[in-house]
């Protein structure tokens, strides 16, 4: 018999995996697990939580929250010497890193797929002192996290945020950074920048390459447009998979370690999966290659094909409609 410790968010997204916890933990007994359950009690219960159970053995630990609860679980697990894999049932809002992970939204298949599924090593990002299982983001992102509507969100992944940011762009100060990756400095006056580990990157990424454990983060940087036009074609050039990208502007790379530096007097907010990650003028975002295990289908680890798109979040029609709309609200002004 294996033994599970299981983290809870009871509070997370609409608190529906309270209806749903009987039938989860019989599911889980029946598959021989020895089931040991810890409902969280503040923000960083997670994390302590996920100490204890690699510090006590467990052989698997199981997160039910969303992408804030699951980064807490990351943290205890990145800070203890025995790591133990990780499944996750998402129950927030949003749950991202979910959908690059393959796991269904529907709770009952998402335990299913912890009872059948494989271990996976992924790569985990160290920021300064703390970890992210999918990205780190300042700017234009940091204050709409939770604006974005759903539907944007399905079509575009993380990213989303993108596109809310950039239509706040009026109100957005540009911060001047110095950053460095790959023996590469880039000095200049930037609105948003994220470093994301994740299987959909507005369609910029060759999804056959794409993998969460190739040691590589993707980084996006976009600098502040002078005008409305230039502004313009950033966004159409981010939303449209088949259009080049816009190079004077946004400038994008993989590397596994890098430092951003604020050059002003300031310090620049940021956001760690989805959450508040601090304020900082100076921090180094780092890759650490195969750090964790997750429980998933391990057939879908690897992303193929010339665009994501999970099939069970959005369709061809959807995408193509939503797609159209947005296009719409540029032309006329109106985004």
């Amino acid at each position: 018999m294996r033994r599970m410790y299981f983290v809870v968010n009871l509070v997370a997204g609409k608190a529906m995996i309270a209806e749903k916890l009987g039938k989860i933990i019989d599911e889980f007994t029946k598959a021989d697990f020895e089931v040991t359950i810890h409902t969280t009690q503040s923000s960083d219960d997670a994390a302590r939580a996920a100490e204890y159970a690699c510090a006590n053995s467990f052989d698997l630990l199981v997160c039910a929250g969303g992408d804030g609860t699951l980064s807490q679980c990351l943290q205890g697990i990145m800070n203890s010497e025995n790591r133990i894999p990780i499944g996750y049932i998402p129950a927030g809002s949003t749950n991202d890193f979910a959908k690059s992970l393959g796991i269904p939204k529907d709770t009952m298949q998402a335990v299913e797929r912890i009872i059948h599924g494989k271990a996976v090593p992924c790569d985990v990002g160290g920021f300064n002192n703390e970890f992210f299982s999918y990205i780190v983001a300042f700017g234009a992102f940091t204050n709409i996290t939770y604006e974005t509507s759903q539907n944007v969100k399905n079509v575009f992944g993380h990213t989303a945020y993108v596109f809310s940011g950039l239509m706040q762009l009026a109100n957005i100060k540009p911060r001047h950074m110095r950053i460095e990756y790959n023996d590469n400095v880039i000095e200049d006056d930037f609105i948003f920048g994220m470093v994301t580990n994740t299987a959909s990157v507005a369609g910029m990424l060759s999804m056959s390459e794409f993998m969460l454990d190739d040691g590589l983060f993707e980084v996006m940087l976009i600098k502040k447009p002078t005008n409305p036009l230039q502004l313009q074609q950033i966004v159409k050039s981010l939303m449209n998979i088949n259009e080049e990208i816009d190079k004077e502007y946004i400038k994008f790379f993989r590397t596994d370690k890098i430092k951003f530096t604020s050059l002003c007097t300031e310090s620049v907010t940021w956001t760690r999966d989805g959450e508040y990650g601090g304020d900082y003028i100076s921090n180094t975002i780092i890759n650490y290659h195969r750090a964790v295990s997750f429980i998933v289908d391990d057939d879908l680890i690897k992303v193929t094909g010339e665009r994501f798109r999970n099939k069970e979040y959005l369709s061809d029609d959807n995408f193509e409609i939503e797609m159209k709309l947005m296009n719409d609200q540029l032309d006329t002004g109106e985004m």
